[in-house]
């Protein structure tokens, strides 16, 4: 895993700057979180990491609406799991290299 191997992280694995993601970086986190990723997997990665760099930092509820609308269709909390099993906003700021969510819960 090289170009992880070339930034700070934290003791659970999130990158200490934001600014050294790219997505070799994320693809070298989605193999360490057990996720083949899929186009929806980088979808929902993008828009998490898009929204904490905006300043908020997405909940549940709010990354299915988001991925809804992206995608067409009613997205269900069971799929977002199915996707992400460790919670979509966890792992998808993990993956987008954001800081630990401080959020306790799903929505």
């Amino acid at each position: 895993m090289a170009a992880l191997d070339s930034v700070d992280r934290t003791a659970k694995g999130y990158l200490e700057n934001i600014n050294d993601w790219n997505e070799e970086i994320a693809a070298e986190l989605f193999a360490e979180e057990d996720i083949d990723p899929t186009e929806e997997h980088w979808d929902t990665v993008r828009y998490v990491r898009q929204e904490i760099l905006e300043g908020n930092e997405p909940n549940e509820r709010g990354i299915m609406k988001a991925m809804g609308k992206k995608w067409g269709r009613k997205v269900s909390s069971k799929e977002m799991y199915e996707m992400f099993p460790e919670m979509p906003s966890k792992q998808g700021l993990k993956i987008g290299g954001c800081p630990q969510s401080t959020r306790k819960g799903g929505y």
